[in-house]
């Protein structure tokens, strides 16, 4: 009789050292470290964008906190720190465009969810964000989505007006710039927005 199959590992091994579970993730196993590290080299738009290096998502990422803060000056901290760590799920699972999302399925969904969750946790947001929140975020998003495909993805203005909407009137410096960054540059970035953001909520950063 044969010997049973050993399960498939479910788990990654992260540079901290900490074994994460990536079908039951706890906020335990969660660092910061290695959230910047991973989005740092994660590319957005597959890696299909002009520029020496690939854009990350660590710097979308920055760019997403800082529009949602131009359509709203008054946002608290903390939801300011759920703008900057609405993609951080993909410092385990990639940044898959949404076609191919919408082709894996729920699945991939709720895996991405379990880990948005468990991030949350770890630095002191709910699990769910309300839904105020979430949708702010999203609009957010989409205004960075479309600057980036305009400077660095190869869209026409047209085409990104219809695929997410009206640009976001600012001036393209500082976070709305889209230059792809060294990853060690976009990672640095990435941690001093989190470490002003968890001092403005008075959180020692972890």
């Amino acid at each position: 009789m044969a010997e049973p199959a050993d399960p498939p590992r479910a788990w990654q091994r992260m540079l901290s050292g900490r074994r994460l579970d990536l079908l039951n993730p706890t906020p335990m196993d969660v660092e910061i470290e290695d959230v910047a590290h991973g989005l740092s080299r994660v590319a957005r738009w597959n890696g299909q964008t002009h520029g020496e290096w690939a854009f990350s998502v660590a710097q979308h990422s920055v760019m997403v906190e800082a529009l949602a803060v131009e359509a709203d000056p008054g946002l608290s901290p903390a939801w300011r720190l759920a703008a900057l760590l609405h993609d951080a799920s993909e410092y385990v699972v990639g940044d898959m465009i949404s076609p191919f999302k919408a082709a894996v399925g729920y699945g991939y969904k709720d895996l991405e969810q379990r880990l948005q969750r468990a991030v949350h946790l770890r630095f002191g947001l709910p699990a769910d964000l309300p839904a105020r929140v979430e949708a702010a975020i999203k609009r957010a998003d989409r205004k960075g989505a479309s600057l980036e495909a305009v400077q660095i993805a190869g869209f026409s203005p047209a085409e990104a007006r219809r695929l997410w909407g009206a640009p976001p009137k600012v001036r393209i410096a500082g976070p709305f710039d889209a230059t792809p960054l060294p990853p060690d540059a976009a990672k640095a970035l990435f941690l001093k927005r989190f470490g002003a953001l968890s001092a403005a909520m008075g959180r020692k950063a972890p």
